[in-house]
């Protein structure tokens, strides 16, 4: 019962900070707020779904909670935080073991009160260490985990004690391993209070936010039903490259999701806008060459040839790609990634793991932990003719396994059925009991 009871209490503490909240309005910025004490707080009600605190609600609340007496308050300053951390590096189910934020749900759970404020308004004048030091009537104290165990604290007077924390801002390390460094220095300077005995309050927030969310109002979505042209209007056009005498190479794709290393997140490059420069295309080889202001560039290879035995002309994606920082990545096409010249090639997905399409060239390049991921994956190389796609060869073959698997299966039935029947046809009565003209049975008894 006392563990379901807490299992209870923790997810509680999940949907709280971590489930969606869609504001009206349009982009904004915006920073979680974490407050907790082993002290009371005034209460502060749940903000509603799809509610964004203000700079003035949180400034109002803070003269309540910080009028009277002395106060010794915790600000963990991190550079970068958004609600989107918690969902993505907090662990998943309650599963706490795989939480980046381990501590500091632990300290929401057991601190006297908290509050929370998923959305917090941000704006580039926005200074949290500012606002706590106009309401405490003291300077800020930088320390760190190692010093604040050797520093004297007075509780007599307000204390505003400032620790900073870095964000995943190099390819060294994970968001995740940077996310659970900080949870880890948080859990130590808490420690070292409640060692000192000393009552507290913590707030942890962004000095901005790490993610920017671009919200559309309700009031501009379409209500009931809508013309398929103006659906199909919102898809982004394919990237074009063209030559003097009109189109020469297109490619369009849902996702073009890079990753530098195993525990790296993804990055989707189809969301940015790339330059061309560096893109050719003749009558036998093609090459797009995208380049983006992320520090990417995406090169893709192809070569058209005649192949007598179908009497045809084919092109094939030869090879894939992909530098950043002065590293680069070469990945070799599988032969499947080919379509008649006059064609384009369409895939839902073109990867380099799992039933990998490209693999590894070991010959180039120096970076073996890269991974590439194409969604809804479509490129044309040759044979166009106006600024739409020819007629796409799939990858996925009509005749998938699963297709197979039914077709034998009902192969294998009607070959039972038949000869069932068969059996039945060959059953035959006896004429003797049948005729009665015939002669009679005659049993002898036995005496």
């Amino acid at each position: 019962m006392a563990g379901s009871r807490s299992c209870t209490r923790l997810m509680g503490v999940y949907i709280l900070l971590f489930a969606p909240f869609f504001a009206l309005g349009s982009a904004t910025s915006q920073v979680p707020f974490l407050m907790w004490s082993s002290e009371r707080l005034p209460p502060l009600a749940s903000p509603a779904a799809g509610h964004i605190a203000s700079y003035e609600q949180l400034s109002a609340y803070l003269t309540s909670a910080f009028s009277s007496g002395s106060h010794t308050v915790l600000l963990f300053l991190q550079d970068k935080l958004s609600k989107d951390d918690f969902t993505v590096f907090g662990g998943v189910f309650g599963n706490k073991e795989d939480s980046a934020f381990k501590n500091i749900e632990d300290a929401m759970q057991t601190s006297a009160s908290k509050v929370t404020l998923p959305s917090l308004e941000w704006s580039g004048s926005f200074n949290m260490a500012a606002l706590l030091q106009e309401k405490l009537g003291v300077s800020p104290v930088l320390v760190d985990a190692d010093t604040l165990s050797h520093l004297t604290i007075k509780t007599s007077a307000s204390n505003l004690l400032l620790i900073n924390l870095p964000y995943c801002s190099s390819l060294q390390k994970s968001c995740k391993e940077v996310l659970h460094e900080n949870d880890e220095i948080i859990g130590k300077v808490l420690s070292s209070m409640k060692a000192k005995n000393i009552p507290y309050t913590a707030i942890y927030t962004g000095f901005q936010p790490s993610r920017v969310i671009s919200e559309t109002p309700i009031s501009d979505q379409p209500v009931g039903r809508s013309l398929l042209q103006a659906a199909v209007s919102e898809v982004k056009p394919p990237i074009m490259f063209n030559v003097s005498g009109g189109p020469c190479i297109m490619l369009w794709a849902q996702n073009l999701n890079v990753s530098l290393g195993p525990n790296l997140p993804w990055t989707d490059l189809a969301q940015e806008t790339p330059s061309l420069v560096g893109s050719l295309c003749n009558g036998s080889t093609s090459r797009l060459v995208l380049t983006y202001q992320s520090g990417f560039t995406l090169s893709f290879s192809m070569s058209k040839r005649f192949y007598s035995v179908s009497a045809r002309e084919w092109f094939s994606l030869d090879a894939v790609e992909l530098q950043h920082a002065n590293l680069h990545a070469s990945y070799i096409a599988s032969r499947d990634i080919n379509a008649p010249a006059e064609y384009s090639f369409h895939c839902q997905s073109v990867a380099t793991f799992g039933d990998a399409l490209l693999s590894k060239n070991i010959t180039e390049g120096n970076s073996s932990e890269w991974k590439l991921n194409f969604i809804n994956f479509q490129i044309q190389g040759f044979g166009l003719s106006s600024t739409n796609f020819s007629y796409a060869s799939d990858c996925a073959t009509f005749f998938t396994p699963a297709i197979w698997m039914g077709l034998v299966t009902v192969l294998l039935t009607l070959l039972i059925l038949v000869y069932g029947l068969h059996m039945i046809m060959q059953i035959n009565t006896m004429d003797r009991f049948d005729d009665p003209k015939g002669p009679s049975i005659s049993v002898p008894q036995s005496e």
